[in-house]
């Protein structure tokens, strides 16, 4: 036999590997169509939104664009404002689950995020409004009163504590394990080598860290980043039960008057709405899938442009 032909003979599949790859494929094809079908069906919903007649939105607009940019702009704000919270001690609890904490302490911390992430949101919501709110309201008091010149720290400061403060406070909490869980098992990933390396160059533990963990790390962070972001933009019950919502564009972080979200606004007016009503409601959640898709797209992008150094592929 030459070696041409013995190139060509392939081997030959088993049954229980087809059915597998077979599997896969039916899996991801399903996959795609759900998310072309929910696509397609709030595009079609949300054209009649478009061309809505000004007496059919809610407060003081002319057209479903000055309708959703408040709530676009509130998602975003509040989302943004928790993951600038959330992030940083994310990070230092993965640090020192991953690299200080002795293994039986890590374990019990490591099984702590992970219960926290499957804490329902209204929990969280009950905990803002009813704990978070009250406490923290004497502290908006004095922000403004020290740093009241600041536009986002201006006043008049709620008298409830249920600011978007407050909201991305709750919300930073809620996407902490998300974000905690990932760069945990990321920064486990990092080569020994190369934290051998710069230990054996005499540099110490956070040296060591800095030089070998977090530069190995940075693309799966940011990742984790968009990850716990997403969910950020889609919260709905914590949002809806702590904020205080108005229809304006507010940038003030302690009053009483915020910005509402798009995934708020849907779950409070839904139950009353009717004929346009409904439509633009969802056509409202169309630009919220829209946005999150964008997230993910983000995300993907940052992970596959240092495919061969990051942890989270």
């Amino acid at each position: 036999m030459t070696t041409a032909a013995a190139t060509t003979i392939k081997a030959r599949q088993r049954p229980g590997d087809r059915i597998f790859s077979s599997a896969t494929v039916i899996a991801g094809s399903v996959i795609l169509a759900m998310l072309a079908a929910v696509a397609i069906f709030l595009l079609i919903e949300s054209l009649p939104a478009f061309v809505a007649d000004p007496s059919e939105f809610s407060g003081d607009v002319t057209n479903f664009w000055s309708y959703v940019g408040p709530l676009v702009f509130g998602t975003v704000y509040s989302a943004i404002l928790a993951l600038i919270m959330a992030v940083p001690v994310a990070i230092g609890i993965a640090l020192f689950i991953s690299h200080f904490a002795p293994r039986k302490l890590a374990q019990g911390l490591g099984y702590l995020i992970d219960l926290l992430a499957a804490v329902p949101s209204v929990v969280f919501g009950l905990w803002g409004i009813t704990v978070l709110a009250p406490l923290v309201q004497p502290f908006y008091t004095t922000l403004v009163e020290w740093f009241g010149w600041f536009l986002p720290l201006s006043g008049p400061v709620s008298g409830t504590g249920r600011t978007i403060l407050t909201v991305s406070v709750v919300l930073a909490v809620m996407i902490l394990p998300i974000i905690t869980a990932i760069c945990r098992e990321i920064f486990l990933q990092t080569p020994l080598l190369h934290e051998e390396a710069a230990l054996a160059l005499g540099a110490t533990r956070w040296e060591m860290i800095r030089m070998a963990v977090l530069p190995f790390g940075l693309p799966g962070i940011i990742s984790a980043s968009m990850l716990g972001l997403g969910r950020a933009l889609g919260e709905t019950m914590a949002v809806a039960m702590v904020l205080s919502p108005s229809p304006e564009v507010f940038f003030q972080l302690l009053t009483s008057q915020n910005s509402n979200t798009i995934a708020a606004n849907i779950a409070l007016n839904f139950p009353e709405a009717h004929g346009v009503g409904v439509n633009i409601l969802l056509a409202t959640g169309l630009m919220l899938f829209i946005v999150t898709l964008l997230v993910n797209m983000l995300a993907r992008v940052v992970i596959n442009s240092r495919k061969a150094f990051s942890g989270a592929n």
